[in-house]
């Protein structure tokens, strides 16, 4: 039986839908394809007003995670997303904080648990194709929730059997360079930071780049209506021109498909459209 082509993101925080699926959810909102953002945390170790950081005194988790939701709201009607699910755990904070121990800590619910809550939405939606991150959060970002959510979101795709499709965000290593070079060029000041030869997605596993162009505005327009995490998302700072080449492209490893589709894809839906 035929279904409406829908796209469901899995995001960890508020904030996350923007960096790596803000210009497919755009886009594939304008093309006429759903779109169901499932965040599943409420940022509460984000920075507080001020920039008062999580453990400071003054940081106060329920205003921020009011905040940040208030936020995360703003951001899918610029991005025009249909449908905003929202899971409700408790941020576990950057890996190594005290917060990961939090009994109530997203990464610490059984993966059982919350994946029966998102085979309910997969159920619900039942999208042809799911985006999360990679077993490692994405990248090799490890942070604690990022990692819950791959598990979780594998475990939900599984379980139902619905998805046609499974993608994980990439930064391809190769682009990654090029945006180092042009803020180099730009004047930016690293200081001592030097991108790692084993930071990003290694080239020869991302399979799909989807441009998103005409849609690269409200993608950072998207980006700064988390105005109260400004200072965590370097992108904002970064050269005109550096953002512009940054944000134009998104980039995925494909790896789960049952439907026909080239090795090298610029399109998600590839082998599903009509």
């Amino acid at each position: 039986m035929d279904r409406q082509l829908t796209l469901m993101a899995v995001h960890a925080h508020p904030d996350d839908e923007c960096l790596s699926t803000g210009g497919v959810l755009a886009r594939y909102t304008d093309e006429g394809i759903r779109t169901v953002l499932v965040t599943c945390t409420n940022g509460e170790q984000g920075d507080g007003p001020g920039g008062v950081k999580p453990g400071e005194p003054g940081h106060d988790d329920a205003a921020v995670a009011e905040r940040r939701l208030a936020e995360l709201r703003e951001s899918v009607d610029l991005l025009g997303i249909d449908h905003l699910e929202l899971l409700g755990y408790r941020d576990s904070g950057m890996d190594g904080w005290e917060t990961n121990q939090h009994p109530e800590a997203f990464a610490n619910v059984p993966v059982e648990a919350a994946a029966a809550r998102l085979a309910e939405l997969i159920e619900r939606y039942r999208p042809q194709v799911v985006v999360t991150y990679d077993e490692t959060g994405g990248s090799g970002y490890n942070h604690p929730d990022h990692v819950q959510t791959h598990r979780v979101a594998v475990a939900a795709v599984e379980a139902t059997g619905i998805p046609d499709k499974l993608y994980y965000t990439a930064i391809p290593r190769a682009a990654i360079k090029r945006m180092f070079e042009l803020m180099a060029e730009s004047g930016v000041d690293f200081g001592d930071f030097q991108p790692s030869d084993d930071f990003g997605t290694p080239d020869e596993l991302v399979t799909t780049v989807v441009e998103v162009t005409p849609w690269v505005e409200r993608k950072f327009k998207a980006l700064q209506a988390h105005e109260s995490q400004g200072d965590n998302i370097f992108l904002l700072s970064m050269p005109e021109e550096t953002q512009q080449e940054a944000f134009s492209h998104e980039s995925f490893t494909r790896v789960r498909s049952r439907v026909d589709a080239p090795d090298h894809e610029d399109d998600l839906f590839a082998g599903l459209r009509p």
